[in-house]
């Protein structure tokens, strides 16, 4: 199996357009076109972790951090990053990142983090906007069926708990082939007059070459038309952080205990108890402190979340409790998502969990 079958497969679940400016998912390392020999799945792409994957026969690691975040001037191993780099490279051994696009889906770090929680009623804490599409395209009206059907399976038209949602006008299409023009109906050199349906309908963005492939591939003419617009719309699906609510209310202290079991914690850095029994939940894997006001504004009694600065705490302004449970320690499930995911792709493909701890904080 090639390596460009496993990131295809990723990108299926998290495309790259999703992951936020400042960061650098994909292919850090290696050749696509490789052979992949086994999978190694971590949080962190250390140089311990390339000499794991490389005990264990592995070619290819699948990380959430990148490695290498900003641009690399130089590589001569001073730090951990170049010492990785250097380490992956000498042993032929891909790196793929996949970060942030894999926090702004809800079946992502954030839903993962969810479902240990036991919350339910999962949704979305931030969407994120710019990430929908719309089209417009003009089908002969006995084909129109045909054309739709092709655009819903290639993923046009979903709406929140919809699919195949589309708007349909009947009209009348003109067109005249020119020299050399081969069309479908009327004669060349003449201008034809056709009974049209104009489709619209929305996509995630990302989905546009795969959208307008299968509209080219279902459509009977030669030269398609068609119109993309780009819109500042929401997709329920997509964005930062979730909120949900647990079955039955809880006390805050028993909340507390709760967390430190589900996520093997010594201790959590928390504000002021509130009073309130918690049954609403936020949650964002990493540093989140950028979404307080959204889980005070969505309603939720606990924010947990990683990386919360001094001042920070004061923003839950006794009105709920943020909790910051650490960054490794709120992201570690993923490991076991990523792996879970290939496993079930590729049920005959080893791949393998790293066994090294990759977290640099330490209690004491």
């Amino acid at each position: 199996m090639k390596i460009s079958a496993v990131i295809s497969f990723l990108e299926s679940i998290a495309n790259p357009t999703l992951q936020e400016k400042y960061d650098n998912a994909g292919l850090i390392i290696g050749d696509a076109n490789g052979e992949c020999t086994g999978i190694l799945v971590c949080l962190d792409s250390t140089e311990d972790v390339i000499k794991e994957a490389i005990s264990k026969k592995c070619n290819l690691i699948i990380a959430h951090h990148p490695i290498v975040f900003g641009g690399l001037k130089k590589i001569n191993g001073k730090n951990y990053v170049e010492k990785t780099v250097i380490a992956a490279i000498k042993n032929d051994i891909a790196v793929y990142a996949i970060h942030t696009n894999l926090d702004n889906v809800i079946d992502g770090v954030n839903g993962r983090i969810a479902e240990m929680l036991g919350l339910e009623n999962i949704s979305i804490l931030s969407e994120k906007p710019d990430t929908l599409k719309k089209l417009y395209t003009f089908v002969p009206a006995d084909h129109a069926e045909a054309v739709r059907n092709s655009i819903f399976v290639a993923g046009a038209g979903h709406i929140g708990n919809y699919s195949e949602c589309s708007f349909n006008a009947e009209g009348t299409g003109t067109f005249k082939g020119e020299e050399g023009a081969n069309p479908y109906v009327g004669e060349t050199g003449t201008r034809h007059y056709e009974r049209e349906t104009r489709i619209e309908t929305i996509f995630p963005a990302f989905l546009e070459n795969k959208i307008i492939q299968a509209l080219v591939d279902a459509h009977p003419y030669e030269e398609v038309a068609y119109d993309i617009l780009n819109l500042g719309n929401t997709h329920a699906g997509t964005g930062s952080g979730v909120i949900g609510t647990l079955s039955s209310a809880m006390d805050e202290i028993n909340f507390l205990t709760r967390i430190k079991e589900i996520f093997g914690i010594p201790v959590v850095r928390h504000t002021e108890l509130t009073g309130k029994p918690v049954t609403r939940v936020a949650v964002c894997g990493g540093a989140g402190s950028f979404l307080i006001s959204k889980a005070l504004a969505a309603g939720a009694e606990f924010y947990i979340t990683a990386d919360v600065k001094y001042h920070e705490f004061f923003d839950a302004n006794d009105r709920l409790v943020i909790a910051d449970i650490g960054h490794y320690e709120s992201e570690q499930f993923t490991i076991n998502l990523l792996q879970e995911l290939l496993e079930e792709k590729f049920p005959n493909f080893a791949v393998l969990k790293t066994e090294v701890d990759t977290n640099p904080v330490h209690y004491f």
